[in-house]
């Protein structure tokens, strides 16, 4: 049984994937049953009772007829499944506490229908159809929540983005980690880290989970031909997006804007909408199957579109109708976690915002393949493709500029070399106006190419013209 200082900091990390709070036992005790489906369908995790949405503590009276209710509408789900109701005085305040298992005869049904945690809320599978295809890949859609028997959290664990999940999600720094990470549920049944939590707070992942990184690749023209930059991020999932982000600053043109008359605030203008790939990365992170091996998520950068891809096509419980409507993940413990950190705006609108951000630039709406592989497409704007032809136009400009100007001063030593077999350095650079290591470059060239020889030593000697 929780006790008030578990009360405590559960409430100081908020609602999320595994706690959601209540002011009052609703008129429809039902709601609170489907609260209750949900946790045990996905990870478990506490209902409290008493609590309101700015995670104060209110109180409440649960006195036997209302505790009865709750049992006996708890009840109605099938198959069984046990769920202990206890009081705890938090000061002068009593909150009702319903802790759940996660679990172990999924899927869990009430009035027919299954109801599942998504971030930090519940979602109800309506269809049979839904509800097939869930529970036939409900060993994929909970790959996080399996155990990573070698992780070892005395050495592998990341303490420095530790200390900034705690800041970002609202945690203090003086509760230990070990009591969060209980408080997430980030721990299995035998005490032993969660995939999801090495993901997340793991130094290196990819180390325990094979293909959990991003690959970046840039390619040179608008097919997969010729690469220029390929780079690899692994580390914590968090890390991952950061870096993905980073390296497509440093490619796509990114303007700025002062404002205040140049006193204010340097404002980034990306050729393709910034947030657009932020969440393009974090859905890829989220939703991506860790199970399939043989692929990982890739960000490629071509001269006409940038494309977001990762394995594992649209979540089976989301139909192609609902897509960009509703959300779902294979992974609820990862995409709790990124909620935590308020990098989840709204469950469900990330594909919108991506169409709404992209309209707004004016630029093409995304393109998404939803099958086998998820991608999203970026057409990147005709002027960026336009600047980068010009710039390899010059590039080309410049390079046959130098190769004529370097065949005319060759031609002009090869003529003094004809006029005067003895012709000294110091000639050559009075008359083609080099440098000593220039001309001395000039004349390799031409040894290297067969066409002259040096007979003799460098002073006393003479040139040989060989063809």
């Amino acid at each position: 049984m929780l006790a008030s200082e578990d009360i405590k900091l559960i409430l100081e990390g908020g609602e999320g994937y595994n706690a959601e709070f209540k002011i009052s036992v609703p008129n429809k005790v039902k709601e609170l049953s489907e609260e209750v489906c949900a946790f045990a369908n996905a990870a478990g995790g506490l209902l409290l009772i008493g609590v309101n949405d700015q995670n104060t503590i209110k109180g409440i009276n649960l006195d036997n007829t209302k505790r009865s209710a709750i049992q006996n509408s708890i009840s109605e789900i099938t198959p069984p499944l046990h769920c202990s109701i206890n009081i705890v005085n938090v000061g002068d305040k009593a909150v009702g506490v319903i802790e759940v298992p996660s679990g172990p005869n999924k899927p869990y049904v009430l009035s027919g229908a299954i109801y599942v945690r998504i971030g930090p809320n519940s979602q109800k599978l309506t269809t049979a159809e839904q509800m097939r295809d869930f529970f036939q890949q409900s060993d994929k859609i909970y790959f996080d929540e399996g155990s990573c028997i070698k992780f070892d959290p005395t050495k592998d664990l990341d303490i420095e983005f530790i200390k900034t999940f705690k800041q970002t999600s609202g945690f203090s720094n003086a509760i230990n980690d070990e009591q969060i990470f209980l408080n997430l549920n980030l721990f299995t049944t035998n005490t032993k880290f969660k995939n999801g939590a090495v993901l997340f707070f793991g130094k290196t992942p990819e180390e325990f989970i094979e293909k959990a990184i991003i690959r970046c690749v840039a390619f040179n023209g608008i097919d997969k031909r010729f690469i220029k930059d390929d780079k690899f991020f692994g580390g914590p999932l968090y890390f991952q997006y950061t870096k993905a982000i980073q390296w497509l600053k440093n490619k796509l043109n990114v303007s700025y804007d002062i404002e205040g008359q140049g006193s204010g605030p340097r404002k980034e203008i990306w050729e393709i909408p910034e947030t657009a790939f932020k969440e393009a990365i974090i859905n890829s992170l989220s939703h991506r199957d860790y199970y399939d091996k043989g692929a990982t998520i890739t960000v490629e950068l071509f001269d006409d579109r940038v494309e977001i891809s990762n394995p594992g096509g649209l979540v089976s419980a989301v139909t192609k109708t609902d897509f960009g409507k509703r959300s779902h993940t294979r992974n609820p413990l990862i995409f709790g976690l990124f909620s935590r950190m308020g990098m989840v705006e709204q469950i469900g609108s990330g594909i919108s915002r991506m169409y709404d951000v992209m309209k707004e630039a004016g630029l093409p709406e995304p393109f998404f393949t939803i099958d086998g592989i998820f991608t999203v497409t970026f057409k990147r704007p005709h002027k960026s493709s336009e600047k980068m032809s010009e710039k390899s136009s010059e590039k080309t400009v410049e390079k046959t500029v130098e190769k004529t100007v370097e065949k005319t001063v060759q031609d002009k030593i090869l003529s003094m070399i004809i006029d005067n077999s003895k012709v000294t350095n110091k000639d050559m650079i009075k008359e083609t106006g080099l440098t000593r290591r220039g001309v001395e470059y000039n004349i390799n060239k031409l040894k290297s190419l067969g066409i002259i020889e040096r007979i003799g030593p460098d002073k006393g000697g003479s040139w040989r013209i060989l063809k």
